[in-house]
């Protein structure tokens, strides 16, 4: 069984060890087991350390089955060989804050509020925490979020003492664990001032104050569960910078204090929403004369006339104030479509006193040249690639013969 060196210090990097045994992966990689490591193994929701081993690039390192510490690693080396070991500080350390961090927020979450945390990620750019709270709630309100942020990073100020230790049954069944341990043997216990004591083989900071801080930047329901995704140390200082960046360049471009964004922001949408109210206004208005002047009507044996026009990105609303005018008309049948892009938009509608489905029509048309879509017998909207679905939707009409 390895010896693991990062149970008794997390801030050894650098190490000497020896190789137990060596198995190939394939003509570049092995596996490599040494009689005793600092290389924490990707476990309880923490990834793993890289670094080096005798200079050779560590990819990845679990626990096999048997319970033994496995080093991937670009290369090979006999058993027997002596080796020097280097620990990606900068990540550990990352791994390390994000680590005490969410035993920090997981217990506050506890204590304020009775959540029990069933699931953790520490993710390459964030960290996250499944937590099933009383009642089935899923949601915290927003001073609740900041209750808790405050909760932690004042104790962070206070730089509480952490401790890691395996006690032994008798202690152990002494202490105030805020849930039972995984394992039953062997329990190792992370302790967080006076009130966090929770069974963890992680590998965290000496003190509190090491973590630097503790954001929250995002809480939603998952799977009927909270998901509180968090930043610790210095990703959450990065996260600061970046959102200091922007609020300047913000403030720059809005010509707005800083505490006046908002305020500038709204007033912007508001003046794009008239904008663009009145821009749609005005295409509808040149659909509407487009339709009288240039559309392509056909009028059937049954008397109902089909009208059909393709425009050029006007978008739905004109595309419906445009059917609305043919269809005020008595046995009319609209067919409109634009261009957006790469694909088209439909439009199909009729008049009141018509039987024509045009659900269905649409869904059979757009079901032939790879659309989609639905709506009303009166009324259906969707997309298509190919505009040809006006022409298959106008013979559909006309050799039916309104028995749709």
């Amino acid at each position: 069984m390895t010896n693991r060196l990062y149970y008794e210090d997390s801030y050894l990097t650098s190490f000497t060890s020896h190789v137990v045994r060596c198995e190939a992966v394939n003509e570049t990689d092995s596996v490599v087991y040494l009689d005793e490591s600092a290389f924490y193994p990707t476990s309880g929701g923490q990834p793993f350390d890289t670094g080096l081993i005798n200079g050779l690039k560590v990819t990845d390192v679990f626990v096999d089955r048997d319970g033994d510490v496995a080093h991937r690693i670009e290369g090979f080396l006999e058993p027997g060989t002596k080796v020097d070991c280097l620990i990606d500080w900068a990540r550990r350390f990352d791994h390390m804050q994000q680590h005490a961090g969410e035993h920090m927020l997981a217990g506050s979450v506890y204590r304020q509020f009775g959540g029990k945390t069933i699931g953790l990620h520490l993710g390459h750019s964030d960290s996250s925490i499944d937590v099933e709270l009383p009642g089935g709630r899923t949601r915290l309100e927003p001073e609740e979020l900041q209750s808790l942020e405050d909760d932690v990073n004042q104790r962070i100020q206070n730089d509480e003492k952490i401790r890691c230790w395996f006690p032994d049954a008798e202690e152990l069944e002494r202490l105030p664990l805020r849930k039972a341990p995984a394992v039953t043997e062997h329990v190792r216990v992370v302790q967080i001032g006076n009130d966090e004591f929770c069974a963890c083989g992680g590998t965290h900071p000496s003190s509190a104050g090491q973590i630097g801080l503790v954001k929250i930047i995002d809480a939603r329901p998952s799977k009927g569960k909270l998901r509180l995704t968090f930043l610790c140390g210095n990703r959450a200082y990065l996260h600061y910078r970046k959102c200091f960046d922007t609020v300047k360049q913000l403030s720059s471009v809005l010509s707005a204090e800083e505490d006046k964004l908002t305020a500038a922001a709204e007033e912007l949408m508001q003046r794009f929403k008239d904008v663009q109210y009145l821009l749609n206004r005005a295409k509808a208005r040149m659909a509407v004369d487009a339709v009288k002047t240039a559309a392509q009507k056909t009028v059937s044996p049954k008397g109902f006339c089909v009208v059909k026009y393709v425009f050029e990105e006007i978008g739905f609303e004109a595309l419906k104030e445009a059917a609305s005018e043919i269809t005020r008309q008595p046995d009319a049948v609209a067919l409109l479509a634009s261009k957006e892009g790469q694909s088209t938009l439909l439009l199909f509608a009729r008049s009141e006193g018509l039987s024509f489905d045009m659900n269905k029509l649409l869904k059979e048309t757009v079901k032939i040249t790879g659309g989609k879509g639905g709506g009303t017998g009166e009324f259906a909207r969707g997309s298509s690639p190919d505009a040809r679905a006006l022409d298959l939707a106008e013979s559909a009409l006309l050799q039916d013969g309104g028995n749709q």
